[in-house]
This record gives C-alpha cells, sequence and structure tokens, in this order.
C-alpha cells in the first residue's frame, strides 16, 4: 500500500481503475467489508481524478491568460 502512495497514477490509469471499482461494486456478491475497501478506494480514486482535472484547469487558465496579455503577440498560439 505504501507503494500506491508513493506514485500517484496517470488521470487515465485512476479513471479506468475507478470505473473498476465501480462495475465490481454494482455487480454485487461482495462482502461488507469488501465493498467498504472498494467504495474507499474508489474515493480515492475520484480524488486523484479531481487533482489532475483542477490541474490541467489551471495549466490552461494560465495559457489563455499569456494569451490575452496586452503588448505581447496575439497571433501567438500558446501550444
Amino acid at each position: 500500500m505504501a507503494e500506491q502512495k508513493a506514485e500517484t497514477p496517470s488521470y487515465e490509469r485512476a479513471r479506468e481503475e475507478l470505473t473498476d471499482v465501480v462495475r465490481r461494486l454494482e455487480a454485487g456478491g461482495l462482502t461488507l467489508e469488501q465493498s467498504i475497501e472498494l467504495w474507499e478506494r474508489g474515493e480515492r480514486l475520484a480524488a486523484i481524478c479531481e487533482e489532475w482535472l483542477q490541474g490541467a484547469r489551471v495549466r490552461l487558465a494560465a495559457a489563455m491568460a499569456r494569451r490575452e496579455e496586452p503588448g505581447d503577440d496575439a497571433e501567438e498560439a500558446p501550444f
């Protein structure tokens, strides 16, 4: 478990694992303990996805702000 905390998965990997967790929970047939453990993992994965998305929003906002700064060449694309 310590290895999982040390390395944050990519957005795509976290989203894929979260989808799998949801499928397993919806399928049922798990013990209460298994369901709780999966739900907790799903919450952690959802938080990781949200962090990635928030970081992307910040980066896009910064790129757009640079593009709109007065005095800069407005024709230059930020990408």
